[in-house]
């Protein structure tokens, strides 16, 4: 779309289903390879992580460093989702993926790394404690104002509301009849109102509509497919309404929300209340889908290359 300018930060952003994606391409063969050596030399420092998750890491590590060089901003690596509820080991796994990008980049700055972490009372906790040690962290699959509000509290750098289910992206048959355009638009405000520093970062969407739906949203996460069409010209005077504008002045943004970051049962509560329990049915979704790449991960890690197994 030529004819729009859209001002943003470039960031690169890792998931367990993009990783599995990359690393299943023949060309990875040997980034795969370097990874399991980035284990077997630190395994040492990360005493009771098994050696495959670790060379799964380190390779999700690498595949965001060869890009780094390319872009302005953030690159984003997500934790472990069979971390998704321990604090303690999504605080373990951040500081690992830390320790990973000195190790096998050491001139890379990294204060450039973000973790991404879901919003579980307990992953939201792991980021409290994070940006309390400068590790800037996103709070991911979010799907309730609950939420939000906690990741402000807890100063997560970013969140990134799920528009669409998760579903979408892997049934082509499927079409979310409740897509999370005004919770996008009504945290900002909310964020602006309160004078939050967290920005708004919305992920898995599926067309260029929904893109420049959006249109005054802090930061976007676009695919490359979207961003190929949003490169096209398109019919001279066609334009978007923006629900980010549309949204200005709704109540939601002078509305007092209980402090969560201290009390978990009343998060807990709010959280399972909000829409019959659709927000915390969908955080467990998507943590139960990327479990699945990522174990498909480490089954590549660890069967043959060549003619050795490498691990």
């Amino acid at each position: 779309m030529s004819s729009t300018k859209i001002p943003l930060e470039v960031l690169r952003r890792e998931t367990q289903a993009i990783a599995l994606f990359e690393a299943q391409k023949p060309e990875h063969r040997k980034l795969l390879e370097e990874a399991v050596q980035v284990s077997h030399d630190l395994l040492p420092k990360c005493k009771g992580v098994p050696p495959e998750q670790l060379a799964v890491e380190a390779s999700m590590v690498k595949l965001s460093l060869r890009i780094a060089p390319h872009i302005q901003g953030y690159i984003h690596v997500q934790t472990n989702p069979y971390n998704s509820y321990s604090t303690e080991r999504t605080i373990e796994n951040a500081k690992r993926i830390v320790l990973l990008a000195h190790h096998i980049e050491p001139d890379f700055d990294v204060n450039r790394l973000c973790i991404k972490i879901p919003s579980s009372w307990e992953g939201l906790q792991a980021c409290r404690l994070l940006e309390h040690d400068n590790i800037r962290t996103l709070a991911t699959t979010l799907f309730t104002f609950e939420q939000a509000a906690l990741a402000s509290e807890v100063k997560c750098t970013y969140i990134a509301p799920y528009v669409n289910e998760i579903r979408v992206h892997f049934d082509p048959n499927y079409r979310d009849q409740n897509k999370l355009f005004t919770l996008c638009a009504d945290v900002q405000h909310y964020y602006q109102t309160h004078s939050f520093s967290t920005q708004v970062l919305p992920a898995s969407l599926t067309s260029t509509d929904e893109v420049m739906g959006l249109s005054g949203v802090h930061h976007i996460t676009i695919s490359p497919v979207l961003l190929r069409q949003l490169s096209e010209p398109v019919e001279t005077g066609r334009s978007w309404p923006s629900v980010i504008h549309g949204r200005a002045g709704s109540s939601v943004q002078s509305k007092d929300y209980v402090s969560f970051k201290d009390n978990e049962a009343a998060f807990r509560i709010a959280f399972t209340r909000r829409e019959a329990g659709k927000g915390e049915w969908k955080l467990i979704q998507v943590s139960t889908s990327l479990q699945v790449p990522s174990t498909e991960h480490h089954g590549i890690v660890t069967v043959r290359a060549g003619d050795q197994y490498i691990l």
